[in-house]
Parts: C-alpha cells; sequence; structure tokens
C-alpha cells in the first residue's frame, strides 16, 4: 500500500499516515494494492473531508487508488476522526460495496442501486462511516499509546 500525505504540519503528516495505514488494516487488510493521497487543506464548506476513487480499465467497480482531503484547519481528533471516516468510503469502494454511476446518477450499494438525491444522513454508506469513525479512531489512539492526551479526549 502506498501512502502519500500532502500539506499539514510534519506532526499531522506522520499521524495521518499512521492513522490510514492503521484503518486499512483493520478495515480490509487483504487489500495491500491501495494507492491513498491525503490532502490537508483548508475546505470551505461545511464537510470535513472528502473521498474520491479512481479506476480505470476492468476494475471501474473495485478502485484501487484514492484521494482523501481533509480540512487541516480543525482539532487534530476531528482531522484523525475524519480520515477514518473517509478511510472507510476507501473500504467500501475498494470492496465493490459502494460504486457510482455518473451515466445512471445513481450510487450502487451492497448490489442494490440507490437514487442520487437521498439525504445525505440516510445514506447507507455514510451511517456506516459515523458508526466506525469513533471506533477507529479510539482503537488508534489506544494503539499509539495517546488516548490521554488533551487533543485526543473527545469534547
Amino acid at each position: 500500500m502506498l501512502v502519500i500525505v500532502i500539506g499539514g504540519t510534519a506532526s499531522q503528516k506522520q499521524r495521518v499516515t499512521s492513522m490510514v495505514e492503521f484503518c486499512a488494516q483493520q478495515l480490509a487488510p487483504r487489500l495491500k494494492s491501495l494507492e491513498i493521497i491525503v490532502t490537508l487543506k483548508s475546505i470551505q464548506s461545511s464537510a470535513h473531508g472528502y473521498c474520491m476513487a479512481y479506476a480505470d480499465g476492468p476494475n471501474l467497480d473495485r478502485p484501487r487508488d484514492f484521494i482523501i482531503e481533509v480540512d487541516r484547519t480543525n482539532n487534530l481528533r476531528l482531522v484523525l476522526e475524519t480520515v477514518a471516516h473517509e478511510m472507510v468510503h476507501v473500504k467500501q469502494y475498494a470492496r465493490g460495496e459502494l460504486y457510482y454511476s455518473p451515466i445512471k446518477r445513481k450510487y450502487r450499494w451492497c448490489g442494490r442501486w440507490i437514487n442520487y438525491r437521498i439525504s445525505y444522513w440516510q445514506q447507507p454508506w455514510e451511517k456506516e462511516a459515523y458508526k466506525k469513525e469513533k471506533v477507529l479512531l479510539d482503537s488508534w489512539l489506544k494503539k499509539e499509546g495517546l488516548q490521554n492526551r488533551k487533543w485526543a479526549k473527545e469534547e
């Protein structure tokens, strides 16, 4: 697996890289061919981050190349929680659980087509990502021995 982190401080880069590798191991341990670029930048929207999948050839519905954008202006806990959230989406795309067809303008979730206009909070892929983000972050914090740091505590 290749992980590249662009932007942010040296400390943010190190922790984000570690979080990406941890999440990949927890969520999809057999997927070794992933290439993930994480860009830490200021995002001018209400979103904390985004995940974009890139595929060509025979693997259109199971991409291996991803770009994750995370708002670096958030506190470190939220940055890492956002990375965990977006890594759930990486798993969903890479395992073929989630696929977006620009032609149909619909998502396919676990083999079933879903209308693009479904409410964000009702999207099953978002429900899964929100359910797992804190568990992944807390597990990573514990593994790294950082759970008692002031920045690591949930507000």
